[in-house]
């Protein structure tokens, strides 16, 4: 009965993780892993796991439950014709190049600079959703292809390394060189999947199990996460795709910065 009780806001927390991430994931382009790599990162450490495997472990486990959400957030959103396939031809092999250099650079470097670039990115995109929410496009139209190779690599390298979808970044930046909003939430919904099939696949098989993971890890990937947070994810992705089509993208933002803020300044933190 103990067990039962010490265990159980545990799980609910998990499962609360999916509903929110798949909201987002829908409602945002951010891929869901904002959320659930802050979360997991705490919920490891209260299972006694050091704070440097838990943010690998995080950042493993985001990584296969996005997949599931990427693949639900696509499928509405190429129903509304958000889907750039071009774009995604021009950045497919680029972004797997960035995913490979990301997954080898997140095991070498280890737990804690990885936490500190967490928190340092959270901190970032929640300033940029704060006071550039109105703000006009830095460019008229997207870069050349040599320049759009570069960023597709750079979005692959750093989402794989802290365990986030790829509209975390590309949203921002496609929106910043005038591509149009919600074309941009929904191409980065296929974005986020051409990254977490490879990272959490490289996580998975090449990952060093931890000495201190909780019961379920394979490689760097708890099933116990994934399970909790995977249905509820994939369940509520639709629905914050309707949502994004009725309410206030921009007040929307607003609130979640400030949440990200936080989340990104207690990462920061906890590494000090």
């Amino acid at each position: 009965m103990e067990l039962i009780q010490s265990v159980a806001p545990i799980l609910l927390a998990l499962v609360m993780t999916g509903v929110v991430a798949g909201i987002l994931a829908g409602l945002l382009g951010v891929g869901g892993g904002i959320v659930m790599v802050p979360v997991l990162y705490f919920i490891f450490q209260s299972f006694e796991v050091a704070p440097q495997h838990a943010i690998l472990l995080a950042t493993g486990t985001s990584l296969a439950a996005m997949i599931p959400t990427s693949i639900m957030s696509i499928r509405s959103q190429k129903k509304r014709g958000n889907v750039d396939t071009d774009l995604l031809k021009r950045w497919g092999i680029f972004l797997l190049i960035g995913v490979l250099a990301g997954a080898a650079l997140a095991t070498h470097f280890g737990g804690v600079w990885l936490t500190a670039m967490f928190g340092s990115l959270a901190m970032l995109v929640s300033l940029n959703m704060l006071f550039r929410a109105k703000a006009k496009p830095f460019a008229t139209e997207l870069p050349g292809k040599a320049v759009q190779s570069f960023i597709a690599m750079v979005i692959g390298s750093v989402s794989v390394m802290i365990g986030i979808g790829g509209g975390t970044l590309s949203v921002p930046i496609l929106t910043s060189c005038n591509y149009p909003p919600h074309r941009a939430v929904g191409t980065s919904s296929a974005i986020g999947l051409l990254i977490s099939v490879p990272g959490a696949i490289t996580m998975l098989v090449t990952g060093t199990t931890p000495a201190d993971a909780p019961f379920g890890t394979i490689g760097l990937v708890n099933l116990l996460g994934f399970a909790c947070i995977v249905p509820m994810s994939v369940v509520f992705a639709p629905v914050g795709v309707r949502l994004g089509q009725k309410l206030n993208p921009v007040r929307l933002k607003q609130v979640f910065a400030v949440a990200l803020a936080f989340t990104g300044a207690r990462m920061l933190f906890s590494v000090l």
